[in-house]
């Protein structure tokens, strides 16, 4: 929006084009990038006057908190720390993050005094946040200095409220991060709204978008009972994964712990019980018929799937591999938003994870940072939603559990990194009160899917390394793959997963590895880093900072480097769709390992600890506890990829 200064005011004045003053000292807060563009989004027309909105204003974080993050998770998560293991209460982790009294005191003195309102009908959220309240659009203007528009999506019928720019006072930009309706603005419910050209017919293993499911093929064949062992470099069972990793299962009539179960997440993606059911009669026959997970339905989300044609081999995966390692534990089913939304939103949507957060831990629902306040208005789910879930956004309803295993995910480059970033705190907050959360690293090598960026897959011309998202997050815990190479054995060392297109599944498959472009290494990593570039150069060309397209390199030098370890990801036996299969993919490799930390977290607990929470302090300060993987690559983006070598790797 243009300005204009007129002559008698220009020394107390600034005038929006529309003829609203604006008083000094105030300065713009936020300002949409005209040269940007709007997408599919249309600007319309004004909105009336007297239209009430619900106002929000979120606060900075305590900057004291931002400093000290870091340094806070480390003292309860390095074994070396004296604090090592004294995770926080949710409670604790508010307090530390609210902003400060201070300020808070006077937004709400500005607020009350400029629209004549009552402090008492300004509401301080319970995770100290945000401010809510209730204003008509002519108030909100004046408040603002601004103009609302409603601006309309021709793919979905959605409206929003928002503006090009508002201002606040000088004095109080530094305590505001953002305020809705704004910039980014605040969904119109009207009657008018076109309904979404949605078909309920569903096919399971969709996925949200930008997330493929595992690699799937027909089983070479059945092991022999008793004799499954000679074959696991063709068949992946869990007597494989036994020998592996040196573990046998619980006695059936363990005694485990009722707050131990282990948490997986799925999305546009369901399990079948026959499926299950066929597996553990044919693998595991200690574990009875009809064994299946507690589901925590989020916004909608529903499982089993009752076609069995429709099984989604990524859900179907993940609990035949999890629950023969911690049976009789728990498995708990984290099933996320309604068909509409799980299976891409008709192309509407492309965030991923936020609804998930939102439903166990409640303050994220309203959590301010980096210019987003709660859930993104274009890129998350809307609920409620005429077409699917038509209750109210979970909202803190369910408990985390201590161990979380994630096989969905993107690229960094399709997501805006405000939307990474304030997620990422997230996670870190998770890891406070002692959540471990273990995320695939990605079936593609060091590039994305193809046709994410260039044909491809990779950046800036189909060469530069494309990361994947949520794994830059350092406060995750990012599970590459391994195999058992053709003609070897579970008692020699696995390799790094390396299938070209064609063998023995139609796509190319390694595991993903490479390092983030918005994301600094972790306190916790850099000397494993700084010994892969010492001993073990790659020779490609590498740029700082994220700065691709100012630089001829193919990597990010200083970027948190993914993945931190690594699991059997290849000739998983499965059953989908009522047959025999295996599968591939680092969506196996998480729920391993996750599993097995289920059970460390188990032994721990017989013995009056707490859960081990973010592991990764402890992972890189003892690498010793796990297996050097040596041999392999991770091919991608016309290169070979980063190579296996003694110590970590990418």
């Amino acid at each position: 929006m243009h300005f204009a200064i007129l002559p008698l005011l220009a020394a107390t004045t600034f005038e929006l084009a529309a003829g609203r003053a604006v008083p000094e000292p105030h300065t713009v807060q936020e300002k949409r990038d005209v040269t940007a563009g709007t997408g599919r989004w249309a600007k319309g027309n004004r909105v009336a006057s007297n239209v009430k909105v619900p106002v929000r204003v979120g606060l900075k974080q305590s900057s004291e908190a931002l400093e000290r993050a870091e340094s806070w998770i480390m003292e309860i998560s390095h074994p070396a720390s004296e604090k090592f293991g004294q995770h926080w209460t949710s409670d604790e982790v508010v307090e530390a993050f609210r902003p400060a009294s201070e300020a808070v005191d006077e937004v709400v003195a500005w607020i009350s005094e400029t629209l004549s309102i009552p402090t008492k009908h300004i509401t301080h959220t319970d995770n100290k946040a945000w401010l809510a309240f209730d204003a008509s659009v002519d108030d909100l203007e004046s408040l603002l200095q601004t103009e609302y528009h409603e601006h309309h999506d021709e793919t979905t019928g959605r409206s929003m409220i928002t503006c090009d720019e508002y201002h606040v006072p000088s004095h109080l930009s530094g305590h505001i991060d953002y305020i809705t309706p704004g910039v980014k603005g605040i969904q119109v419910h009207s009657s008018e709204l076109k309904k979404r050209s949605w078909k309920s017919g569903h096919h399971g293993g969709h996925g949200p978008s930008g997330w493929q499911p595992p690699k799937t093929r027909p089983a070479p064949h059945m092991p022999k009972p008793g004799n499954e062992l000679a074959t696991c470099d063709q068949v992946i069972t869990p007597a494989c994964l036994q020998a592996l990793y040196h573990f046998k299962p619980l006695p059936k009539n363990a005694v485990v712990s009722p707050n131990n179960s282990m948490g997986i997440f799925e999305e546009g993606d369901f399990y079948a019980q026959q499926d299950l059911n066929s597996f553990f009669t044919n693998f595991t026959s200690y574990i009875p018929n009809g064994t299946h997970p507690t589901l925590d339905s989020v916004d909608g989300g529903l499982a089993p799937i009752a076609n069995l044609s429709e099984a989604g081999g990524e859900s179907n995966l993940d609990f035949m591999l999890a629950i023969p390692i911690i049976y009789p534990q728990t498995t708990t089913l984290y099933q996320t938003d309604d068909l509409y939304y799980a299976e891409g939103g008709n192309g509407t949507t492309s965030g991923i994870f936020n609804t998930f957060l939102d439903a166990i831990d409640g303050s994220y629902c309203t959590y301010s940072a980096y210019g987003e306040t709660g859930d993104d208005a274009v890129l998350d789910p809307t609920y409620p939603d005429p077409n699917g879930y038509q209750g109210q956004r979970m909202c803190g309803v369910y408990k985390p559990t201590n161990v979380i295993s994630i096989s969905y995910g993107e690229q960094e480059q399709d997501l805006p990194a405000y939307y990474q970033q304030r997620q990422c705190n997230e996670f870190l907050k998770l890891g406070l009160q002692g959540v471990s959360i273990f995320v695939a690293s990605g079936d593609t090598g060091v590039g994305g899917i193809p046709g994410d960026g260039a044909a491809n897959g990779c950046l800036k011309n189909g060469t530069v390394f494309s990361p994947t998202q949520p794994n830059s997050c350092p406060w995750l815990t990012n599970v590459g793959a391994t195999k058992v190479y053709p003609g070897r054995t579970v008692y020699e060392p696995e390799s790094a997963v390396v299938d070209p297109a064609g063998h023995p599944y139609r796509g190319a498959y390694s595991s993903g590895g490479g390092f983030s472009n918005i994301f600094p290494i972790p306190s916790y990593q850099s000397s494993a880093v700084a010994t892969y570039f010492a001993d073990h150069n790659p020779p490609y060309p590498y740029y700082f900072n994220g700065q691709y397209n100012s630089s001829d390199g193919l990597y990010n030098r200083n970027g948190r480097g993914i993945p931190d370890v690594a699991a059997n990801g290849d000739n998983i036996a499965v059953y989908l769709g009522g047959k025999f299969k295996t599968e591939g993919g680092t969506s196996a490799s998480s729920p391993i390992f996750a599993a097995l930390v289920v059970r460390i977290n188990e032994e721990r607990i017989k013995a009056g600890k707490g859960p081990v929470g973010f592991i990764n302090p402890t992972l890189y300060s003892h690498p010793y506890v796990l297996n050097d993987i040596v041999n392999g690559t991770n091919p991608g983006c016309g290169t070979d990829g980063f190579s296996c070598a003694p110590g970590w790797d990418p």
